[in-house]
């Protein structure tokens, strides 16, 4: 999957929408619009993360010898 490509950004909005009914629904504490939205980004900034360092190396042309 390209970084930041139509499909990056639809499972990103899909990413931050779960995490943030999540977040609001189940809480009952007066900050919950701060909170959800707080958690919500900090998803998707991990999702785009980690979506980083597993694309990082997808066009390796010099794998380690001997990897097997």
């Amino acid at each position: 999957m390209k970084l930041f490509g139509k499909n990056h950004i639809i499972i990103l909005v899909i990413t931050f929408v779960i995490l943030f009914l999540m977040n609001y629904i189940g809480n009952d504490l007066p900050d919950k619009l701060q909170r959800a939205l707080m958690t919500a980004f900090a998803g998707v900034v991990g999702l785009t993360i980690g979506l980083f360092i597993l694309n990082k190396g997808r066009n390796d042309k010099n794998p380690p010898q001997n990897f097997d």
